[in-house]
């Protein structure tokens, strides 16, 4: 493979940096030092590209603090500290920072491959496909979601999911696995232009749509190019959160990376970006043991990627990142001072999601006639181990005060009134997306263990980046999520700059 002249660029944040506030435009001042070094490396033939949507630096560690070891993306040679800021709004979303990861390129919240001023950007991936590498896009979210979006889909809002799923049936990318896709007949009524049934489409591109464990087990390399998803989307076309995983009948994301690296791997190599991203969903829900049972999940498919580099090292390149925090998450709660108690994580059995569409659910349906606090706390005790009685050093005793906040919090889900979320005080203790019991009940179990939220939101910390294999030095160090698509192009030979979607830099590239 051809030789390239690898540039390491540290970009050094100025401490203090000025915003400026116009409107909805937000801007950073920015000074960068530049430092020039060559290195001579072989272009690596196969890309890997992990995305944690959601995971921050707490995250993390609180995974690795309930497996009792390093999470496999900890112990890549390369760590980096990485900015996520997007172009009009210091706190990122999901579609700009992945823009950012995917292009290089700042936009704003939003929007989906596009400069601030919509022009077109191309995506690694598209580079990657038009370079004669096989493409794969991975999620555990629905597979027309923001951050796999951002790799082969250009639209100014994210919500555009018709155009988005026209936009992956015509994108000739060779794997999608994860969810489903969200609007493939335009239920929305919100396309740009409606040009079919895009299940209608992905057959005319020559997909085959897979969407039960069987078959899917069952792809071979000579499968050809494949949509798949599981079979139970458990919320919003996202596969379930790992700890509602069925064994035997659901697809892991580990699985879904097994497989793309199996059917993808050819003479001219590969791209493969993973999304965790029901770490992001969990997060958003304040549900510790959920988020942090995705990470795990997470870090599991970075292994598969890990074991190929391991038979592959001087061909491979595998980069770990998050697009931001979410949820505000701290490892340390005032209630608890100094004690930390991530085992009573274990305690929970169910996400927040699966309690409150299947548990919770059933219960009022079997109580539809009037329930009292007394008929729930049984299930409070077997699905998030919290016990109103017991030894007084039994940690998951609930308190006086806990049982008033639960008993509260139950009376508002049985009633099912709308709760007043624009009531400061409500929206703080409740969201304005969850059920009340639900919340409560993680809230009340993630204190106790001594973790802490401080939102509902994404937040603007930083996030780690980590690299194993070709050029992952240039992943250590302090840069903009902006770089970690430049420094990806660079690595494989690809000039490091935004390149607009008039430009055919893939061909080029792939011509020299």
């Amino acid at each position: 493979m051809k030789r390239i002249l690898v540039v390491f660029i540290v970009a050094l944040t100025c401490v203090g940096a000025m915003w400026l506030v116009s409107g909805a435009q937000v801007q950073a001042e920015q000074t960068a030092a530049v430092e020039v070094a060559e290195a001579d490396v072989t272009a690596p033939k196969y890309v890997f590209l992990f995305i944690g949507d959601g995971m921050g630096f707490p995250q993390k560690t609180a995974a690795e603090m309930v497996a009792g070891e390093r999470l496999v993306i900890d112990q890549f040679p390369a760590q980096g500290v990485t900015t996520t800021y997007a172009a009009d709004r210091f706190i990122t979303g999901s579609a700009a920072s992945a823009t950012a990861m995917a292009s290089g390129q700042k936009t704003n919240i939003g929007m989906l491959g596009q400069t601030p001023d919509g022009q077109h950007v191309v995506s690694i991936a598209e580079m990657a496909r038009d370079m004669g590498m096989k493409v794969g896009i991975i999620s555990s979210v629905s597979i027309d979601h923001a951050t796999p979006a951002a790799f082969y889909a250009h639209v100014p809002k994210r919500g555009q999911y018709y155009d988005i799923d026209v936009a992956l049936a015509q994108s000739n990318f060779d794997f999608f696995g994860g969810g489903g896709i969200k609007d493939p007949t335009n239920k929305r009524e919100n396309a740009t232009e409606f040009v079919g049934d895009v299940n209608d489409l992905l057959a005319e591109n020559g997909y085959s749509v897979i969407d039960n464990r069987d078959d899917f087990m069952a792809l071979t390399p000579e499968s050809g190019k494949v949509v798949c998803w599981n079979n139970w989307l458990q919320d919003s076309g996202a596969m379930p959160y790992h700890m509602d995983v069925r064994e035997g009948e659901d697809i892991t994301i580990a699985e879904f990376t097994a497989k793309a690296i199996e059917m993808l791997d050819n003479e001219n190599g590969f791209f493969i970006m993973v999304e965790g991203g029901k770490i992001d969903w969990a997060c958003h829900a304040n549900d510790g043991t959920a988020a942090i049972e995705d990470t795990l999940a997470f870090d599991a498919a970075v292994q598969h990627a890990v074991d190929f580099y391991n038979a592959h090292p001087d061909e491979t390149l595998i980069v770990v990142s998050g697009d931001h925090e979410c949820g505000g998450l701290t490892l340390g709660f005032a209630g608890t001072k100094y004690a930390s108690n991530f085992e009573l994580l274990g305690a929970q059995t169910v996400s927040f999601q699966y309690f409150t569409a299947e548990i919770l659910a059933d219960f009022k349906e079997q109580h539809a006639d009037g329930a009292t606090f007394e008929d729930i706390k049984p299930l409070i005790t077997e699905y998030f181990g919290l016990k109103f009685e017991g030894a007084e050093d039994d940690l998951l005793v609930l308190r006086d005060s806990e049982i008033a906040q639960l008993e509260e919090a139950f009376e508002l889900s049985m009633s099912g009134e709308t709760i007043d979320t624009q009531d400061y005080q409500t929206y703080v203790v409740y969201s304005d997306s969850y059920d009340p019991l639900a919340l409560t009940l993680t809230h009340v179990l993630n204190q106790k263990a001594g973790l802490g939220w401080t939102s509902y939101k994404h937040t603007g910390v930083p996030v780690g980046t980590s690299a194993i294999g070709i050029g992952h030095e240039l992943f250590n160090g302090y840069y903009d999520n902006t770089d970690v698509a430049l420094k990806i192009m660079d690595i494989m030979g690809i000039d490091p700059q935004v390149h607009m979607a008039d430009t055919t830099v893939g061909e080029e590239v792939a011509a020299q």
